[in-house]
């Protein structure tokens, strides 16, 4: 089944995202279930209503862009999921102040993970305030950034 690139259905799904008070954080296709997954955030937290609201903005346009070319599939939408990787600059900066985990493929100064609150990133490096103090680490050595989930 052929399907539209996926940043072309994001770059056409952000404006409409965005009317609803949500951030387009990605969307997904899974071909096994041909489902195509719309991934939002917002400010406040994504619940039920704001995945309702969106899945009905989208639904229409996204018939009319036809992203599968005519075949059937099926429409979610979905929050990111707290332990979901930072993938862009705007992840970095919304969890600015928030506490998170530092993954490395390798040992970074003789530890693979590291936890503390996120200060600040630019784009190669992450600013982690420790208990040790403060941390900079090279993001291109990671292998996941996220939210750090206590239980």
């Amino acid at each position: 089944m052929r399907i539209r690139p996926m940043r072309e259905i994001e770059e056409f799904l952000r404006p409409i995202a965005a009317r609803e008070g949500a951030e387009l954080v990605e969307v997904t296709w899974d071909a096994r279930t041909r489902a195509l997954t719309v991934v939002i955030d917002a400010p406040g937290g994504v619940d039920l209503d704001l995945c309702e609201a969106v899945h009905r903005a989208v639904d229409a346009p996204l018939d009319a862009l036809d992203p599968t070319y005519g075949e059937a599939y099926t429409l979610n939408c979905s929050s990111p999921g707290l332990d979901r990787p930072f993938r862009t600059q705007r992840d970095f900066a919304r969890h600015t102040g928030e506490a998170v985990e530092v993954h490395f493929y390798a040992p970074f100064e003789g530890k693979k993970y590291y936890e503390g609150t996120l200060r600040a990133f630019d784009g190669e490096t992450i600013v982690l305030e420790t208990a040790a103090g403060e941390k900079r680490l090279p993001f291109s050595k990671t292998s996941k950034v996220c939210l750090l989930i206590e239980v």
